[in-house]
């Protein structure tokens, strides 16, 4: 048991596949956000306020193409 403590050292480990995983993470998390937010739009357009189907789907289309690309374009340098 003593010997497990003592070939630790800290900060020697590969953590490339983790910093992979957390940034798919991050991803699909703003994506799954965004994909909700124009979905409780259209329908609290259509439902709520009844301005009907189109009504509902114009305004969610737009914040939709709007919110997928400030998601792209606001991307950090990677590192290596």
């Amino acid at each position: 048991m003593d010997d497990a403590a003592d070939t630790y050292h800290h900060g020697d480990q590969n953590i490339r596949e983790q910093v992979h995983t957390y940034r798919v993470f991050d991803e699909l998390t703003k994506y799954a956000a965004l994909h909700v937010g124009v979905l409780v739009l259209m329908l609290s357009l259509w439902f709520c306020l009844g301005a009907g189907f189109l009504g509902g789907l114009i305004p969610g289309l737009v914040v939709l193409g709007l919110g997928i690309w400030f998601l792209r374009r606001g991307k950090p340098a990677e590192d290596h």
